[in-house]
């Protein structure tokens, strides 16, 4: 069954080029991750900080194998110091 993946980051104001950088590499190898069918990002239009990545997934075991790479081979060790606070993952089931 497909599933959504909602990624709420909000940056520092100051570090809003460079997680610009960032992102724009990690989302183009997402991308490429199998069983991605797709990644939007959405910027908050009154705080251009706050960014939330919609992440379209074939199945809930693809997104799985994507949070296992990230968590350890594919860890995006450069994207803490750009965080104003924790990142918020959510998922949801497309009907």
């Amino acid at each position: 069954m497909a599933l959504t993946a909602l990624l709420e980051l909000e940056f520092k104001a100051d570090s809003l080029d460079d997680a610009k950088k960032v992102m724009t590499r990690v989302l183009d190898e997402t991308r490429q991750f199998d069983g991605c069918d797709g990644i939007e990002i959405l910027v908050d239009q009154k705080n251009e900080a706050r960014w939330v990545v919609v992440e379209k997934w074939r199945s809930a075991e693809h997104d799985a194998a994507y949070r296992k790479f990230r968590a350890g081979e594919g860890a995006i060790t450069e994207l803490g110091p750009l965080l104003a606070g924790a990142p918020k993952l959510e998922h949801f089931t497309t009907l």
